[in-house]
């Protein structure tokens, strides 16, 4: 994919991003292509009760950043679905700022997986996160069908 489209793709994940939980956590995307998305979200604002980060906002983030990277690996005019998303939180982090990479480890036809680990601000590990999704051809026009990019988060029947 040539950087333009996959520039197109990054503006509109962002776009389609405003007013739904990814901006509510604040989580950022620093950095961007198929095989690597890198991206930040703050620990204020998104802890559990006893003050750490919350198991789920490492979660949102990891699919955040993995779903991009996935949507940037299918291309244009192609749906991405997470289908399974596991985490391990090793350590908690209490403030600051957490920082997540998501890695290609498989990208085929119609499925992609990445790694994504997230460390805090004295690089840290603080959870360890897979995600795989999966690809679906957009059709155009229909209910549910692909945002612009072909960026869609429900797009199978």
């Amino acid at each position: 994919m040539d950087q333009d489209a996959q520039r197109q793709m990054i503006d509109a994940f962002q776009a389609m991003g405003r007013g739904t939980l990814t901006e509510r956590m604040g989580v950022e995307v620093t950095e961007a292509s198929a095989q690597r998305v890198v991206g930040t979200m703050p620990v204020a604002g998104n802890t559990q009760p006893y003050g750490l980060l919350h198991g789920g906002a490492s979660c949102v983030l990891a699919e955040t950043l993995g779903s991009l990277g996935a949507a940037l690996h299918a291309g244009p005019g192609r749906a991405t679905i997470g289908i399974e998303i596991s985490a391990t939180h090793h350590s908690g982090a209490r403030d600051g700022v957490v920082t997540g990479v998501a890695t290609l480890l498989h990208g085929g036809r119609t499925l992609a997986t990445y790694e994504v680990v997230i460390t805090d601000e004295n690089g840290r590990r603080v959870c360890t996160s897979r995600l795989t999704c999966l690809f679906r051809d957009s059709v155009p026009g229909a209910p549910g069908t692909a945002g612009p990019g072909g960026l869609s988060p429900h797009n199978v029947r």
